[in-house]
């Protein structure tokens, strides 16, 4: 198949996958309740511990979590797509959740299918970079969003400079651009 039509493929099926409001499922089918009424009124796995505890969060999280990795490790490894052919479907998973049709283009905040994400592109290395970067400046600013907007800034720097420096692909600094974006957007209205 074409390399075009596989980008093409893999972009709506992490698009499709990050769409899938599993939390929300949850909230609605498993626990009887709206979870988009508590916290910040996200259809997200945060909501879902608000509303159920952590029984019901540890599987929304990691059901969140998949909808980004699955898609993006299984366009590595059976689709075959590599560096820049993988930005596509790289931003449509965190894209599809946030901007979800299924409740009416009012997705989550996109932060655990952005782990997801970055977990299909490096595996482990930079989640743990991330998870890293979100401890620190959570502990600094004691504000998800502040934290979020700090942790996400600090990869850019620290994704651009190996980028520019020789160390990493180019394409994950693109990915980490537009992840960036989409977190600033998402968590707007968080302190």
């Amino acid at each position: 198949m074409d390399l075009g039509l596989r980008i093409g493929l893999w972009t709506l099926i992490a698009g499709g996958m990050g769409a899938l409001p599993l939390a929300w499922v949850i909230g609605r089918w498993g626990m009887g309740v709206e979870i988009r009424s508590f916290g910040d009124g996200n259809p997200g796995a945060m909501n879902v511990l608000r509303a159920g505890g952590w029984r019901w969060f540890l599987p929304a999280l990691l059901l969140e979590f998949l909808k980004g990795a699955a898609p993006i490790a299984l366009a590595r490894w059976i689709g075959g797509l590599s560096e820049w052919a993988l930005v596509p479907p790289a931003l449509a998973a965190p894209l599809g959740h946030a901007f979800t049709p299924w409740l009416r283009f009012r997705g989550g905040k996109a932060l655990a299918v952005t782990f997801g994400v970055w977990c299909g592109l490096t595996e482990w290395r930079v989640p743990m970079l991330l998870g890293g970067l979100f401890a620190v400046t959570l502990r600094l600013f004691r504000s998800e969003g502040q934290a979020v907007r700090a942790g996400m800034l600090a990869l850019n720097l620290l994704l651009g400079g190996a980028a520019l420096a020789g160390f990493a692909d180019i394409s994950l600094w693109a990915v980490a651009l537009g992840h960036t974006l989409l977190l600033f957007w998402t968590h707007r209205r968080s302190s």
